[in-house]
């Protein structure tokens, strides 16, 4: 196990803080983009408790959603008096995404709009409420963000590598998975941990208000550091103030191709589902995105999307999550 590493400059992974920054004041797609108040970025490497320390609810099933309600209707065709009906009149899609997770939601510096395999599902979801993927506004959001904007109302819907708990279900509403990830860990390239047991009394890093920092209250030798978003983490990583970096294993090889000398190791060590998060009250909207996404499932549009943004990085397509319904 390697306790050490030597400190570098964080080009890369400054580049794509810096380049969100910059999408923060302009535009992308055809609405300008309005953030939510964001948090001090942290400055330096701060321990933190996690946040599991409190008793998680308990459901039946976390994965059951809200079945669809018949055939997916024509955007002009939409019930009257729904929540769609509402968005469409609006004429946009109002989505809570981040900017800084590649190949999820990340911002291309060429052309500066945000992309990939998150910003796909909710781009479906426009299409098929106002016709146009291009109807959406995308707003920049941190992962401790993501249930409080859905609250009041500020975004439609949360497309932010999301994973669905029964706790999540008690404040806001899912999806049906749309993506089975598992948490992994990135360490040094010179490293020999292969997993959060080899990291005993060594710096952890994962955002605030993800299920990755509250599963490290399953690892108590491990020190804890909650950060604003993951690439916050990486700036902290390559800076030497912490070792290593726990989340998403699709959010880790977005992380691992911004640098190369670290890696991500070991097996998945928990089941991440992906939902899309929306208001509870907006049920008939959770049934319709359930329709979309059993459509583009079905048609090959999800795989197409997978193998676009994910292959290279976790290998060949797997099968799309199997819906689960019962709400």
């Amino acid at each position: 196990m390697t306790t050490t590493r030597r400190t570098r400059t964080p080009l890369i992974a400054l580049v794509v803080a810096v380049t969100a920054l910059l999408g923060a004041c302009g535009g992308t797609d055809v609405y300008a983009e309005t953030t939510l108040p964001s948090p001090t970025p942290t400055a330096a490497a701060t321990t933190a408790a996690p946040t599991a320390a409190a008793t998680p609810a308990v459901c039946a099933d976390p994965l059951a959603s809200y079945a669809p309600q018949g055939p997916l209707p024509a955007p002009d065709a939409l019930p009257a008096g729904s929540t769609m009906a509402e968005i469409r009149a609006r004429g946009r899609l109002v989505v809570g995404v981040s900017a800084d997770s590649l190949l999820l939601g990340a911002r291309n510096p060429i052309s500066g709009q945000i992309e990939g395999f998150d910003i796909d599902m909710a781009r479906l979801v426009a299409q098929a409420i106002l016709g146009d993927p291009d109807a959406i506004e995308l707003k920049v959001i941190t992962a401790a963000q993501r249930i409080p904007s859905l609250q009041d109302g500020t975004v439609d819907l949360v497309a932010r590598n999301m994973t669905i708990t029964c706790d999540r279900w008690t404040q806001i509403a899912f999806s049906a998975e749309y993506y089975e990830s598992g948490q992994k860990v990135l360490v040094p390239l010179a490293s020999t941990a292969t997993s959060l047991d080899d990291l005993a009394g060594q710096r952890v890093c994962a955002p605030a208000g993800t299920s990755s920092l509250a599963n490290l209250a399953d690892h108590p030798d491990v020190v804890a550091v909650a950060a604003t978003t993951h690439t916050d983490c990486l700036v902290q990583f390559q800076q030497g103030q912490v070792d290593a970096i726990t989340g998403d294993d699709t959010v880790l090889a977005g992380l691992a191709a911004q640098d190369p000398y670290a890696k991500v190791v070991g097996e998945a060590f928990t089941q991440e589902p992906y939902g899309l998060g929306m208001n509870s009250d907006d049920v008939d909207l959770v049934r319709f995105v359930n329709a979309v996404l059993e459509q583009a499932k079905a048609d090959g549009t999800w795989t197409a999307s997978y193998d676009r943004w994910l292959a290279d990085a976790l290998g060949a397509a797997p099968a799309p999550p199997v819906a689960v319904y019962g709400r």
